[in-house]
């Protein structure tokens, strides 16, 4: 659990502190908000994807061999976008560097304390899983306050060998849940068969256009309303202070209310968030109130999404589940940020992105609706209950 917390803290820490580099690296090569955001997008994209490739090596070789590849991967990669010369560069070691060891310190390590816990599962990886908030709320006026001193480039250079340090230093904490001693085997096919898996999928493609937009963007739209830089940083690392909070506390309510009705809890407070920031105007207090409520929303998401696949499928193969389901939010990554950039940068204006990420919310929660649960607030087992 402390390898997962340390892992998920540096590896996601880093990717959502991009916001605060957002500015330096627009102005720099000239690019517009949209080709910006694809830095972002390429990253989310990838590592929610290659869940589904280390999630299975996880089950298979051991998580140890999977985080050895990810400090790699965050060495080369952050150490070679500080040397880039071009945005489309930055597009590839940024995204394959940062992405890659996301993909190795998140998916695997959650399935590990998924596998390890059967009692307190939910609250061991709400604990697990905190790591991400914690990971965003030091790392992004980190990364405001260490670009105003000395630029981008060697901040790029620090993340690299502190990032490397911190995932290699949680090799020898972290080995493979107890079983019979043969590899877990793959889930795909039972995932993919399944209707309430596929709702499930959908449903957190839909959050996931909407969710990774205030990463890359909220931050910016502070500052151009007269926020400062380290101001402006604060408002992601209050996200991610707010979303440790709720992974803790969602994984301790479920057993008196069941993991399927508070995940689809946090799907409604998450659709409330935008609307907080659709009238947020240039009030920093309601700037800070969405990225407050947007954290309980984006933490409870993180902490139950593992618990209800485990509820409905077993902890089985969980790596390789887990990898297809992030495939969905992986994919509303890659589109959804670039989209909204393109978006302000058409419209001049912010208020038809933070309306499109209602929109999509608002569509997430409704393709929850209607799914059957037990009376534990639990996903029936029962794949005919719905059609």
């Amino acid at each position: 659990m402390v390898a997962a917390f340390f892992s998920s803290a540096v590896t996601l820490g880093t990717a959502y502190s991009f916001g605060a580099f957002f500015e330096s690296m627009s102005e720099e090569f000239g690019a517009a908000k949209g080709e910006t955001a694809v830095i972002f997008g390429i990253t989310t994209f990838t590592f929610f994807w290659l869940g589904i490739l280390t999630g299975r090596m996880a089950d298979r070789f051991g998580p140890r061999v999977v985080l050895a590849l990810g400090a790699t991967a965050m060495f080369v990669g952050l150490l070679a976008t500080s040397r880039v010369d071009s945005l489309g560069l930055g597009y590839v070691t940024y995204g394959a560097g940062v992405g890659v060891a996301a993909a190795c310190g998140y998916v695997p390590m959650v399935a590990v304390v998924g596998g390890w816990f059967v009692r307190q599962r939910a609250l061991a990886v709400g604990v697990a899983v905190a790591g991400i908030g914690v990971g965003t709320l030091v790392l992004s006026p980190l990364s405001a306050a260490l670009i105003d001193r000395w630029g981008w480039r060697d901040t790029y250079v620090v993340f690299a060998f502190a990032g490397a340090g911190v995932l290699l230093a949680c090799i020898p904490l972290v080995d493979r849940p107890p079983n019979d001693g043969t590899p877990q085997p793959s889930r795909f096919r039972a995932a993919a068969a399944s209707p309430v898996f596929r709702r499930l999928l959908i449903s957190a493609f839909f959050l996931g256009l909407a969710l990774f937009v205030p990463f890359v963007f909220v931050g910016q739209y502070a500052k151009e309303r007269g926020v400062s830089p380290v101001a402006a940083a604060v408002l992601v690392g209050v996200l991610g202070g707010s979303s440790v909070v709720s992974r803790i506390g969602f994984g301790s309510l479920v057993r008196r209310f069941g993991s399927y009705r508070l995940y689809r809890s946090c799907f409604i407070i998450h659709t409330a968030s935008f609307a907080i920031w659709f009238v947020a105007g240039s009030s920093y207090a309601l700037m800070v109130l969405f990225v407050l409520v947007l954290g309980a929303g984006y933490g409870g998401f993180v902490a139950l999404g593992p618990i209800v696949i485990a509820d409905r499928m077993g902890v089985a193969g969980l790596g390789s589940i887990l990898g297809l389901l992030y495939t969905g939010p992986g994919l509303g990554g890659l589109i959804g940020p670039p989209s909204a950039g393109w978006l302000i940068d058409t419209t001049d204006s912010y208020r038809w992105a933070i309306g499109a990420c209602l929109l999509c919310s608002t569509t997430a929660v409704l393709v929850l609706t209607g799914l059957p649960v037990d009376g534990a607030g639990r996903l029936r087992r029962a794949d005919d209950a719905i059609g």
